[in-house]
């Protein structure tokens, strides 16, 4: 039966839009979208171009307006917080604007509480004496996070910063720190930078980063950050056994985050990989009549099976499926490939499926060979090309495709490239068999074997020189 009304908890990308795809399918349904802050709709991921100044002002980083959301009949209550799911009664328990407390019905609940972020075990930023942002120290996840770094940046004027964590953010954010003509020191645990593509191709981003002036420590734990009796910072750092100390005006924590699942747990919700809430391919919680979608759920993966993969991406797609499941549908989410971008300065990184270490421990039976190859973008007698570093993984023994890796110029197409792959991917191609799509060429933009199947050509020689080595 049709529900009458679905309330649905988060205004980012999994709540808004399982509100829309209610009233694209029903317009008659009553779909009220419960929203903590006053923000509805914003793009958490535009956040670093508007910190640049690239983004002019904060409103342009809404999807939609609120004129724009009212529109399509929906109900927003912004500054409303959701503080109980009474699932045997089907009501939600929130606080309205003025703090009053209030009670929602509801026939169908999508829950989209999204993901918060991590405060990592440093001395000075956690307890109740951590240091904040009216100290010159940020996390950065939400709008309300934007304008404080922003009031900070403002206030502050800082000269120099130390970003810890070298993640999508992280990088993002050490251009747009540098792009404002701060001096940026960025470090990371991890041995080298964007640990989401192989260190052979972050050691690319790497010196992209420092060719612009940031000082990467990698290798590199943080262990306090302290404010000095001038109000600057301290960070207090390890490599090695050597002990480094860095004095800035502003620091940004930006090392990941957490499914956000409290009030799905207090609820009685089943909790899944990574602490995250469990669904089916369906986004059904196992409460009745709850949906669940975007960072705080975990995530069916074409390749992994079940993990726990926050994404954009991934959350729009998740919240149409329980959108239109909450009507009382049978969509299903067709699963991630784990498909991501960044552009860092003047170079773009890009996956989509899974690395070698990946498809070892996913344990599905694959044998996982990896072939490196650098093709240029077009034909090299144009004048500009540029070569692509691609790392193409395939399993040995059926040929089929399970990953790829590419970092190039921003000019070089890098992120519809790997969407090529991608497409591969979900349609479970051979590393061969895609030397068969019938791509464009040019010599300005490609060549007659694109660079994307010169890779996969170098993968097919390599396996056979191993074969017979």
């Amino acid at each position: 039966m049709t529900a009458r009304h679905i309330v649905a908890i988060g205004g980012s990308d999994a709540g808004i839009s399982a509100a829309l795809r209610i009233r694209e399918l029903d317009p008659s349904t009553e779909v009220t979208v419960v929203v903590a802050d006053a923000y509805p709709n914003f793009s958490i991921c535009g956040i670093p171009y508007y910190v640049s100044g690239e983004v002019t002002h904060w409103t342009n980083l809404a999807h939609r307006t609120a004129a724009d959301l009212a529109a399509t009949g929906m109900r927003v209550l912004t500054d409303t917080r959701a503080t109980r799911i009474n699932a045997a009664d089907h009501t939600l328990d929130v606080l309205d604007p003025t703090g009053a407390p209030t009670e929602l019905s509801y026939d169908a609940l999508i829950v989209g509480t999204g993901a918060v972020s991590a405060r990592p075990p440093i001395d000075g930023l956690t307890g109740p004496d951590a240091l904040g942002p009216n100290d010159g120290v940020h996390l950065l996840h939400s709008m309300g996070d934007t304008f404080a770094v922003m009031d900070s940046l403002e206030q502050r004027d800082p000269k120099t910063a130390v970003i810890i964590g070298a993640g999508y953010i992280g990088l993002e954010m050490a251009e747009g720190l540098t792009t404002r003509g701060i001096a940026v020191t960025q470090i990371e645990a991890l041995p080298e930078v964007l640990p989401t593509v192989d260190p052979e191709l972050g050691a690319l981003v790497h010196d992209e980063l420092e060719r612009h002036g940031v000082r990467v420590l990698t290798n590199t734990t943080v262990s306090a950050v302290t404010r000095t009796e001038t109000g600057a910072l301290t960070v207090t750092a390890h490599r090695g056994g050597e002990t480094l100390e860095k004095t800035v005006d502003f620091v940004l924590v930006v090392v990941g985050v957490r499914p956000d699942v409290e009030l799905a747990a207090d609820a009685g919700a089943e909790l899944g990989i990574k602490g995250a809430i469990a669904v089916d391919e369906t986004m059904r919680t196992t409460l009745p009549d709850v949906f669940a979608a975007g960072d705080c759920v975990h995530t069916h993966h074409r390749l992994l099976g079940v993990t726990w993969l926050p994404l954009g991406t991934t959350a729009h797609k998740q919240g149409r499926v329980a959108g239109e499941n909450a009507l009382g549908g049978s969509a299903r989410f067709a699963g991630s490939l784990g498909t991501q971008v960044v552009k860092v300065f003047d170079l773009v990184a890009a996956r989509t499926g899974l690395r070698e270490h990946e498809v070892l421990a996913a344990d599905r039976g694959w044998t996982p060979v990896t072939a490196t190859a650098t093709p240029d973008d077009h034909k090299a007698y144009y004048p500009g090309a540029t070569p692509i570093h691609i790392r193409i993984t395939g399993d040995e023994h059926t040929g089929r495709l399970l990953g790829a890796q590419l970092v190039g110029h921003r000019s070089a197409e890098v992120s519809k490239r790997v969407d090529t792959y991608a497409a591969a991917l979900f349609h479970d191609m051979t590393v061969e068999g895609f030397s068969d799509l019938d791509l464009s060429y040019t010599p300005p933009l490609g060549s007659p074997w694109d660079a994307t199947q010169m890779a996969t050509q170098t993968w097919a020689r390599h396996l056979r020189a191993t074969a017979f080595s």
